[in-house]
């Protein structure tokens, strides 16, 4: 499985070319799905995710590359729908790209969608941002819990075999401290990642490669 988990989207010419390097071709040859879910489980969501579909977010730049085509994938509606419907949609696109949010808003619709059980079958490259990324882990920590799940936890998909703490000294994010960091990556069952907007992790296969023009730190166990 290819993945590309951003803290805020393609934000410099390396995170650029490390996509373009887990699609094989240009992103203008490429078709992709938009999966905006995660945004709709905090305040001003319905807005948000106008502005991720229509690409209205300069500073999470994803939808706005220049996509053969763009579909959305709403997952709270997939599970009304039979599979034949959208099933062969996803198994046919280049990218899927999960905007940020709640992650276990995501994570419990990623399940009860079935796109969790598709996900490590599917040819199309994963590009996370925020939220998006973290579900891809097998938990992110209470700090990061919100939205809590039927049962509780911080569970989440766990494809990869890391945790990460996004948005590392964001301004405005004043807890989002290298020293923070440190301290939620102590909770941590499993290795971890803290990372800025500039950095991104490009996985293939479980091998991991980070992709930075920022900062970022390993928490090991």
């Amino acid at each position: 499985m290819k993945l590309l988990l951003t803290d805020s989207g393609i934000k410099n010419p390396s995170i650029h070319d490390a996509l373009v390097d887990l699609l094989g071709k240009p992103i203008a040859e490429c078709n992709a799905l938009c999966i905006p879910t995660a945004l709709y489980a905090q305040p001003g969501g319905a807005g948000q995710a106008w502005k991720l579909i229509s690409g209205q977010q300069p500073l999470c730049p994803m939808t706005e590359l220049g996509w053969k085509s763009l579909g959305v994938l709403e997952l709270t509606a997939l599970p009304s729908i039979d599979e034949e419907v959208w099933v062969p949609l996803v198994q046919e696109t280049d990218a899927l790209l999960v905007g940020g949010g709640d992650p276990m808003y995501l994570c419990y619709w990623m399940r009860q969608s079935g796109l969790a059980d598709l996900l490590p079958s599917l040819r199309a490259v994963y590009v996370g941002l925020s939220a998006g990324s973290m579900v891809m882990t097998p938990s992110i920590g209470e700090r990061f819990v919100r939205w809590s799940p039927p049962g509780g936890g911080d569970k989440t998909l766990g494809i990869v075999d890391f945790s990460m703490f996004p948005h590392l000294d964001y301004p405005g994010f004043l807890d989002n401290t290298m020293a923070s960091a440190e301290k939620w990556a102590a909770t941590m069952p499993v290795r971890a990642y803290a990372t800025d907007d500039q950095t991104a992790l490009k996985v293939i296969d479980g091998n991991v490669e980070v992709v930075s023009e920022g900062h970022w730190k390993l928490f090991t166990r």
